[in-house]
């Protein structure tokens, strides 16, 4: 089971990855015009290439864990990825987290202990 936890984790990690290196990207993209100029920036910016290996890498490791896992047990536990949003967001994004948002983390690490127990 701790395989599961450990693979999941770092499918999760990967996609909370590309999607960071998403929200960094946009930043950098400016007002956007129907012009091949503003789509060769974007598909040429460093963040927005990292952010779609991540999301590969993320995808393939998915199909393996999928190949090896029950359905059942392994897609509950990619909630793990809004427990590590959240402490994205405000680590490196500097959001505020009103204290409601960390009530429903704590409930969702409560769920995937449930699930993860074997």
């Amino acid at each position: 089971m701790y395989k599961l936890v450990a693979a999941v984790s770092a499918q999760s990690l990967l996609l909370l990855g590309a999607q960071l290196l998403l929200k960094i990207s946009t930043r950098q993209f400016g007002v956007f015009r129907w012009s091949w100029t503003f789509f060769k920036d974007v598909l040429f910016n460093p963040y927005f290439m990292l952010s779609g290996l991540c999301a590969l890498t993320g995808t393939l490791l998915w199909i393996v864990i999928l190949k090896k896992y029950d359905f059942s047990i392994a897609y509950p536990l990619t909630s793990l990825s809004y427990v590590f949003g959240l402490f994205a967001s405000q680590w490196i994004l500097h959001e505020q987290i009103p204290m409601t948002r960390w009530i429903g983390v704590g409930i969702i690490i409560v769920g995937v202990f449930f699930v993860a127990k074997p």
